[in-house]
């Protein structure tokens, strides 16, 4: 919750991503929030009243998951509408003449998103989604300690620039300085 709540202050994309890690933390303690307490939050330097805060906030997302279907696999309806926001944001950036860079950007990185998802399993997937899976999938692979090719580093480098300038305008419209009112939150 706390880390979160810092990232989503700070960085959308970076909040998206720690999301979706932690929807496999919980799927990995099996949805058991007393698994999560006693072998996850317990290991964190929390105060007492930190470590209750913490436990809600997963107990909260226990639940979600387990209303919304999740165990196994699939993306909390709270990390969807922040996507569908981000893909709205991106519509709206191509579509205006004002985002020249941004622009510029999306059309570097566009051969990579074609290739990733010629390899992927869902080619109908958003193109924001097949970027935000690739650069989820490196950190898992850095965090197994896997070797990443330089091709696929080089990809990600890019589609991180990319991502990057997309979170910044995210931050930038939530603040009221693109005028492009998407963010009605």
């Amino acid at each position: 919750m706390f880390v979160a709540q810092e990232l989503r202050k700070k960085s959308i994309a970076e909040y998206l991503l720690y999301m979706w890690q932690v929807e496999d933390i919980i799927r990995a303690y099996d949805c058991s929030l007393t698994r999560i307490r006693k072998e996850y939050i317990d290991q964190f330097q929390y105060t007492d009243e930190q470590k209750e805060d913490e436990t809600d906030w997963f107990g909260d997302l226990v639940r979600m998951m387990n209303g919304e279907g999740l165990r196994k696999g699939g993306h909390l309806q709270i990390n969807r509408v922040v996507m569908q926001q981000l893909e709205e944001l991106h519509a709206y950036l191509l579509e205006s003449n004002n985002f020249p860079f941004y622009t510029a950007e999306y059309y570097r990185v566009l051969p990579f998103i074609v290739e990733l998802r010629n390899h992927g399993a869902n080619k109908e997937e958003h193109e924001l989604e097949t970027c935000f899976n690739a650069l989820y999938g490196t950190m898992m692979l850095r965090l197994q300690k896997k070797e990443i090719t330089p091709e696929t580093q080089h990809a990600i480098k890019e589609i991180t620039t990319f991502i990057g300038m997309l979170s910044d305008y995210f931050q930038k419209d939530k603040d009221g300085e693109l005028g492009a009112s998407l963010n009605d939150n």
